[in-house]
């Protein structure tokens, strides 16, 4: 897997301070997309251990107390980003206690396959749906369209 940008400490991807990877992928292509750079695979850095790592560590500095860690892209689901995705998602899950998890994808929660949803089942919002430029809507928080939706998901 590929990120095209990480931010140890941000405040706008998400409520609180944060920690923000954004990888490179997306097969959805919309128009109008913020973050075309994103869309190729081979786009930006490749996600290393150490990188994995400096995330994990970032979410457990007490310094600057973060939330939790927010995924976008690109897309964090695109099936080249779900292997590595998954293996980030259950670490924080079990080193970074009581962080939250945010991910934003172009696929709405039907569309999901097996793999997808196992990440999924992990986090704590997911912002489903493409982007759809005539239903843009700059109020709308968290989101860029109407149509995309906040699914705020219970833990089993």
């Amino acid at each position: 897997m590929n990120y095209h940008n990480y931010y140890p400490v941000d405040i706008v991807n998400g409520p609180g301070t944060r920690a923000s990877l954004f990888v490179s992928g997306c097969i959805h292509q919309c128009r109008g997309c913020y973050n075309q750079s994103t869309w190729r695979l081979d786009a930006g850095h490749f996600f290393s251990q150490e990188m994995e790592d400096q995330i994990i560590n970032d979410l457990n500095d007490t310094r600057i107390k973060r939330r939790g860690l927010s995924l976008s892209g690109g897309d964090p689901l695109h099936p080249n980003n779900v292997p590595d995705i998954l293996k980030l998602v259950k670490r924080v899950r079990s080193e970074c206690i009581g962080k939250d998890i945010w991910l934003w994808t172009g696929y709405t929660f039907a569309e999901l396959t097996e793999q997808q949803q196992e990440i999924v089942d992990l986090i704590d919002v997911l912002v489903d749906g493409k982007y759809e430029e005539s239903q843009r809507d700059p109020a709308l928080v968290w989101r860029g369209s109407e149509n995309q939706v906040i699914h705020y998901l219970t833990k089993k």
